[in-house]
């Protein structure tokens, strides 16, 4: 079954990035595509999203998990150079 979570991070106002989507099955799908729509970055990372659906929605990412995050953003930034 397919899985997906969508992060943000706003370095101005949040301390860490944070999970504002995450589903599976048909929620998933409708993740990836409106993630499609506007053009954002997917990334594929099985074992990350077993971990990030366990974050309740809205809340930071666990500090365990800083290093993962910061390897998808920076995956973010080579694609978009933003």
């Amino acid at each position: 079954m397919t899985k997906a979570a969508a992060l943000r991070y706003d370095k101005e106002k949040e301390n860490a990035p944070r999970v504002i989507a995450k589903g599976q099955g048909n929620t998933a799908e409708n993740i990836i595509k409106i993630a499609e729509l506007h053009n954002l970055p997917i990334r594929k990372d099985e074992d990350l999203i077993e971990l990030l659906s366990k974050v309740e929605l809205n809340k930071e990412v666990p500090e365990a998990l800083y290093k993962a995050v910061a390897e998808i953003f920076s995956f973010i930034y080579k694609v978009t150079k933003k």
